[in-house]
């Protein structure tokens, strides 16, 4: 029995209605804000918003801990040939993720948008962000393939006017949007290519029911090929190596929200979609895809952790190299699926979780700097400690985690990779987390040591400390980065009920 178990948050009737109402709540929440007299008001409603879809996350994650499935029919219709939102706990954790990030984002966003977006764009930037919110939670909660490309282009449609958003502060979100909407057209383009070579085997777009046909039709040219364009579309949404060139400069050039929000929820929820479809949908991953597991996904995935930090280590600039540090994370986390056993899927969700912590640390801390100083490389945010120490600090124990020093979650989530790559025999895989974590802590050391050892530059704009309400949130996700590296058991536990839904173990 766990927590979830015996906790009820909300009035039956609620909880009945509670999975549509998770991802309605933030598109009427879009459309009240956009309409909003001002951005003050916006953000209320944006805070209000993101609130009750957490809220009602958190009522459907507990009924799939006493349930085991959750289904909830659309309009009547029963799947396969209506839609309906299938919820498991994997689902159920990957919404519980993004509606955090969600809430403690919105909060973040009412003092930092301040110095990073027009005062006239403050309600349709936070209609974008619910817009958002509201794609990711339908993403991990449909059990329709084709409306999983819906929402998909629904939170991509958002992001990319966000990140353009950027241009106040940095002229290079706009080549930036530009270069993620035509690669995140592409990554689409080739999933509902996919979709459409699975409907035309199976003749069915519910997730469950292709998953049956698939275990009778095994492989054959139409299965592997919409296998291959499904993967291949989600991999460039994830930012996999080597289709991670979008990634860099949206990080980088989007506001400071963007970067918090996107660094927590956008690759991750790709990357849920890929083991939803490589080891659920496909029966047994199937004998392709477990080639594709062993054969290219794992090489690729250790060429990013190894190129993708060196990258990380020669970069001046503070948030590419964050960027480019997401994008060697992430192969950490797609080395920890490609071992195919429960294991290795339990170690991979839970780094989704410490990573999506960590990160948007980092990237929210960044922001908090920005709002009294526009610095963008090392040299420029020498001896900030000095000024902004409660932030700094932040980066510091960010930092830490990211580089897997121990009393951190990002300690526990690389220690259970290692122990995955052991149990399942693959030495090497072990080499590449140790050379990884050990170019991870060179720059990681890099941004500690400009911070509280170095002079700063003389004639420099000097930082001052963050307001209370960026800094309130921003010490939550420390928190609770510290708070789980000390005790493990939730996320532990979310991550192993999602690992046993992909691996049939699941009761």
């Amino acid at each position: 029995m766990t927590l979830f178990d015996t906790l009820y948050v909300a009035p039956p009737a609620l909880t009945a209605q509670a999975p549509i109402l998770a991802i309605a709540g933030p598109l009427i929440g879009a459309c009240a804000a956009a309409l909003s007299p001002g951005g003050r008001s916006g953000w209320v409603i944006s805070v209000i918003t993101a609130a009750f879809a957490l809220w009602m996350s958190l009522a459907v994650a507990c009924e799939v801990s006493r349930q085991g499935v959750l289904l909830y029919v659309i309009g009547g219709f029963q799947p396969p040939l209506g839609i309906a939102l299938r919820i498991d706990a994997l689902g159920s954790a990957m919404a519980l993720l993004v509606s955090t990030m969600g809430l403690i984002g919105a909060v973040y966003s009412g003092h930092a948008l301040v110095s990073e977006i027009r005062a006239e764009t403050h309600t349709l930037f936070q209609s974008g962000y619910l817009l958002c919110l509201a794609g990711f939670l339908g993403l991990v909660s449909t059990g329709d393939a084709f409306n999983a490309f819906v929402f998909l282009e629904v939170s991509s449609i958002g992001t990319y006017a966000l990140v353009a958003a950027g241009e106040q502060r940095d002229r290079r979100a706009l080549p930036a949007a530009f270069n993620y909407l035509i690669m995140g057209t592409i990554g689409a383009t080739f999933y509902v290519i996919g979709i459409g070579f699975l409907y035309g085997a199976t003749g069915t777009l519910n997730m469950a029911d292709m998953a049956a046909h698939l275990s009778i039709l095994g492989d054959n040219t139409a299965v592997q090929a919409g296998f291959a364009f499904v993967v291949t579309g989600l991999a460039i949404k994830a930012a996999i190596f080597p289709l991670h060139g979008w990634l860099p400069g949206a990080y980088a050039g989007a506001p400071s929200l963007v970067s918090v929000f996107l660094a927590a929820t956008a690759t991750k929820t790709a990357i849920y979609l890929i083991a939803r479809f490589t080891f659920d949908v496909f029966p047994d991953a199937s004998t392709f895809g477990q080639a594709f597991l062993h054969v290219v996904l794992a090489p690729l995935a250790a060429v990013s952790v190894i190129v993708c930090s060196v990258q990380a280590i020669f970069e001046k600039e503070v948030r590419r190299m964050l960027a480019l540090s997401s994008v060697a994370q992430v192969g950490f986390i797609m080395l920890g699926l490609s071992l195919a056993n429960a294991a290795g899927a339990s170690a991979a969700m839970f780094y989704i979780f410490a990573h999506a912590l960590m990160k948007a640390a980092l990237f929210m801390a960044l922001g908090a700097l920005a709002i009294s100083v526009r610095a963008r490389t090392l040299d420029e945010f020498a001896g900030v400690a000095r000024e902004a120490p409660w932030t700094a600090a932040a980066i510091g124990v960010g930092a830490a985690s990211l580089a897997g020093l121990p009393l951190t979650m990002g300690f526990i989530a690389k220690w259970k990779l290692v122990e995955a790559a052991l149990q399942g025999g693959v030495i090497w895989m072990v080499a590449v987390f140790a050379a990884g974590s050990a170019l991870t802590l060179i720059y990681a050391w890099r941004m500690v040591e400009a911070l509280f050892f170095s002079a700063p530059v003389p004639g420099a704009r000097r930082a001052r400390e963050a307001p209370v309400g960026v800094l309130v949130p921003l010490w939550v996700l420390v928190a609770l980065s510290i708070w789980f590296g000390l005790n493990a058991s939730l996320p532990e536990t979310l991550a192993n009920s999602a690992a046993a839904v992909l691996f049939g173990t699941a009761r």
